[in-house]
């Protein structure tokens, strides 16, 4: 499969946006990124963007343009998540809703040279959809809060996009953040609801029923950082901390399955069309997925990915994360990793 794809990210330090972007550097005669859009969840758009801008610098691939998105959601505030939170229980992971104020440069102290474009993320969603109709596939790995906004102001581009492949939601396991929600659909959930309303003709949905099936275990990482690049530096500053004082920790590499399934998409084993909603009523089950009646109103059919060949996937992360030339020449940056706490909790 060849791809001309938009990245939406909600970047971190590292784990699963950043990797998975990095996983499909080498792809390039086969996934062409026309660009990189940040949006607000994990981090503020103005954290993500540093550590997206670094990565770039780290694999060589400061070619692509990045362009700023949204700075919140739709409707969702940090009061009314605590709002949630009081009257339903635990919300695991805020993102962005618990950011400090400051900016912090990106691992190794410095802000990256290359800088975001003029042009914002939902202005070059349409401007890229308008020059490529029918021809673009977007990778939505965060919120999609740029993607509503996008079809909000040009609802007749939906139809022109090829197909909508995204990381979130869950339908036969438990949310992440909270009991009934994953963190990517539950930080926007109309920006959602409103992106599976809308004429995008295929959608393929990377949810927690998939994701969970390949944890990232202390063995595998350390087979990763033991080759010692600089991306595997960075991923060691990341990620190193929580095995620290507990070795039989582990990670979700939630993102990289979905870029996998782009580059190969054999190691899906199982997949069911099912027609989705958003849940957008406040309430416990505010952010969830649900599967519903076809009849219904408001009703997307969407090819939910459900199995996943884990051996597959581990070989090709290891592979992809470990290669020492990841997009021409590696930048040389020098890292070190101190142990301190891990960046980020339950994030995607």
């Amino acid at each position: 499969m060849n791809h001309r794809i938009i990245f939406d990210t909600d970047s971190a330090v590292f784990n699963d946006d950043a990797a998975a972007l990095a996983m499909l550097l080498p792809h390039q005669d086969q996934i062409n990124i026309l660009g990189i859009t940040v949006v607000a969840g994990n981090h503020t758009v103005a954290q993500g963007t540093e550590h997206m801008l670094h990565l770039l610098e780290v694999t060589g691939a400061t070619h692509l343009p990045l362009y700023l998105g949204a700075e919140a959601p739709l409707l969702n505030t940090p009061r009314l998540a605590a709002k949630q939170e009081a009257e339903f229980g635990p919300i695991t992971f805020k993102g962005a809703f618990d950011a400090k104020p400051d900016l912090c440069p990106p691992h190794g102290g410095h802000f990256a040279t290359v800088r975001p474009q003029t042009t914002g993320a939902v202005q070059f969603i349409i401007n890229t959809l308008e020059h490529y109709p029918n021809e673009v596939t977007i990778v939505a790995l965060g919120p999609m809060t740029n993607l509503a906004m996008a079809f909000l102001a040009r609802p007749d581009l939906a139809s022109t996009v090829k197909q909508l492949v995204f990381m979130g939601g869950n339908v036969r396991v438990p949310g992440n953040t909270t009991r009934s929600a994953e963190f990517n659909i539950w930080f926007d959930p109309e920006a959602a609801a409103a992106v599976l309303r809308s004429t995008i003709p295929h959608v393929v949905m990377f949810g927690l029923d998939i994701t969970n099936q390949a944890p990232i275990k202390q063995d595998l990482f350390n087979r990763i950082v033991t080759a010692d690049t600089p991306l595997t530096r960075l991923m060691l500053h990341d990620l190193a901390p929580r095995f620290i004082s507990q070795p039989d920790a582990y990670y979700y590499a939630w993102d990289c399955i979905t870029a996998a399934w782009l580059i190969d998409p054999s190691i899906v084993t199982a997949v069911e069309r099912l027609p989705l909603t958003v849940e957008t009523e406040f309430g416990p089950t505010y952010g969830a997925t649900r599967v519903t009646s076809s009849a219904a109103r408001n009703v997307r059919l969407v090819d939910v990915m459900l199995g996943l060949d884990v051996d597959k996937f581990y070989a090709m992360y290891e592979n992809l994360l470990t290669k020492s030339n990841v997009c021409g020449p590696i930048a040389t940056n020098a890292f070190s990793f101190a142990p301190q706490p891990p960046d980020k909790g339950t994030t995607e």
